[in-house]
């Protein structure tokens, strides 16, 4: 009860700061006594601070203004993508207070060289945020990948990357800070929902860079699926004649909507690996390029006639479109809406609940910055007291 109760009145600060403590005791229920004693466990344990006082309005003494604290525990997020590696620092405000990327190009490299570099990279970040006051207390790393419910940190499967049964522990330097990997797909629609005002509470979100993936929000609470893989949207074939998928199949999602499969049809393959080709997309669309046009309404309708399929399985709020599809939307909406408008004929649905994700390509690392955040607020007897 006392964990809960924490966690009620970190969240109170946290959603309506500044409060002083009679305020707090306001909006919880609890009586005063009781808040006052939380508020010190909660001070103690480096999640808030308390300012001077300040007049409230109110007759009697002022109140001490409390808010989440902007210094102590903190959540660190790493990325590993196809051509970039990443890391970021959130306070417990949710604020990034450190963020890197650098450009690597890791399809085929071995896991252990990456990790290796990735470990490094981490390093340097945490230095930073250490330097800022901060203290990380917990460590997500996003893949490009599929990430089993089970215990053990195993990235089952990552083809774009080339890894196969990789066990991030095996491969980190520092057995002491080993992070726990989860898709990114995963990471960027919770970095969506906790982010984002009056977000949906049941949403599918789809976001693209090497590859196509989608995570399941549902009822506020992300859809793993019974092992973990659930959300391998690229992989729904949309064309079962089409062309052979590095998977095994044939016309799935990624040959039509995937970045290869664009540039390909964009005229623009040499581009592949060549760097972050979607600035190039976006430029030469925004310039009337017919054969770049015509790519991205390709994708948008393969796109449209997969999430075709998730509408009517999840019935869902709404549908996010992130990564490299937020940064192509005005290109591929048109085309996206005209193919669910045209398919989804067994339930209501309005156009505006497709919409592009308001992360980008930021969702990811924040998201795995964010978990550890999130984590921390719910129960902040995860960390140590003073």
């Amino acid at each position: 009860m006392r964990r809960q109760n924490l966690s009620v009145v970190l969240g109170a600060v946290a959603a309506h700061a500044p409060l002083s403590r009679a305020d707090v005791a306001g909006r919880v229920g609890l009586t005063r006594a009781a808040v006052s004693s939380l508020v010190d466990e909660l001070i103690g344990r480096g999640t808030l601070t308390e300012a001077a006082a300040t007049a409230s309005g109110r007759v009697g003494r002022p109140g001490r203004a409390l808010a989440v604290s902007g210094e102590g525990p903190a959540g660190l997020g790493l990325e590993i993508g196809v051509t970039h590696l990443g890391a970021c620092v959130a306070d417990l405000r949710g604020e990034p207070r450190v963020w890197r990327l650098v450009e690597r190009a890791n399809a085929g490299r071995p896991a252990g060289q990456v990790l290796a570099e990735a470990a490094a990279l981490a390093a340097e970040a945490e230095a930073e945020a250490t330097a800022l006051g901060l203290r990380v207390r917990g460590r997500v790393l996003a893949v490009p990948g599929v990430v089993p419910n089970e215990p053990g940190g195993v990235v089952e499967r990552a083809p774009n990357l080339g890894w196969q049964g990789v066990r991030v522990a095996d491969h980190w330097p520092d057995p002491d800070t080993v992070p726990e990997p989860e898709n990114e797909a995963n990471l960027g629609a919770l970095a969506e929902y906790w982010n984002v005002e009056r977000a949906a509470e049941t949403f599918v979100h789809v976001s693209a860079g090497a590859g196509v993936g989608a995570a399941l929000v549902i009822e506020g609470r992300l859809f793993r699926g019974a092992r973990g893989f659930a959300g391998e949207l690229g992989h729904i074939p949309v064309h079962p004649d089409g062309p052979a998928c590095a998977c095994g199949a044939r016309g799935c999602l990624e040959q039509y909507a995937g970045e290869a499969a664009v540039l390909r049809e964009a005229g623009l393959a040499q581009h592949g690996g060549q760097g972050d080709p979607v600035p190039l997309l976006a430029e030469r669309a925004g310039a009337g390029h017919p054969p770049t046009l015509a790519a991205l309404d390709r994708a948008g309708r393969a796109l449209g006639l997969a999430l075709t399929s998730a509408v009517d399985l999840v019935d869902p709020d709404g549908l996010v479109l992130g990564g490299a599809y937020a940064e192509l939307a005005d290109w591929l909406l048109p085309s996206v809406r005209a193919e669910l408008a045209d398919r989804v004929t067994v339930r209501p649905w309005a156009p505006e609940a497709l919409r592009p994700s308001a992360q980008g390509r930021r969702g990811p690392l924040l998201g795995a910055a964010l978990t550890t955040v999130r984590r921390i607020m719910a129960d902040p007897t995860l960390l140590p007291a003073c």
